[in-house]
């Protein structure tokens, strides 16, 4: 009974104090994705920075992607997602897989401007604003969440492909 008593107490001090247990991320939803995305970010750009030149050919296995066409396909996905939400009209193009390293990280660092510019816009009270993007109407933190979520997706195998190189990835740095 005690036990239960003293719980209340907790409880009731939470919720009158403002910091209850559902009460989410300093900031709200659109300072959450914002840093997830700026996380992100950091971690995709160092990779696509340390694997060399020379490797950005490399594949593990012949059927599957160059590390330069992975970093070509996150810079698609982020044009496309981030230059919906901006309702940007002209992309830039995303150079061909055999370009050199710095073609491509040019270009990936265009694709990130253009996220920058998406996630900055990003705020608490437009985040169910609706964007035609994919064939279909989507909300606005529906594409920053789904670029973050993609994203990671594509920093796990550049990650992969930095170990088989006996790289360390930058999410792996101290």
């Amino acid at each position: 009974m005690r036990r239960r008593m003293v719980l209340c107490g907790v409880l009731a001090g939470c919720m009158g104090s403002g910091t209850g247990l559902a009460q989410g991320p300093a900031g709200g939803p659109a300072s959450e994705v914002q840093r997830s995305y700026a996380s992100l970010k950091g971690n995709v750009l160092k990779a696509a920075d340390a694997m060399p030149a020379t490797d950005y050919g490399y594949k593990p296995t012949p059927e599957i992607r160059t590390f330069a066409r992975v970093v070509n396909h996150v810079t698609e996905a982020q044009l496309r997602s981030c230059g919906a939400a901006n309702r940007t009209k002209e992309l830039p193009k995303v150079p061909a897989e055999t370009a050199d390293k710095a073609a491509v990280v040019t270009a990936l660092k265009a694709s990130f401007a253009e996220c920058d510019r998406a996630y900055a816009a990003l705020t608490d009270t437009n985040l169910t604003e609706s964007f035609d993007a994919f064939g279909s109407k989507r909300s606005r933190i529906g594409l920053m969440w789904g670029n973050v979520s993609h994203d990671n997706e594509q920093y796990a195998t550049l990650a992969l492909y930095l170990r088989l190189k006996g790289l360390a990835p930058p999410s792996s740095e101290k």
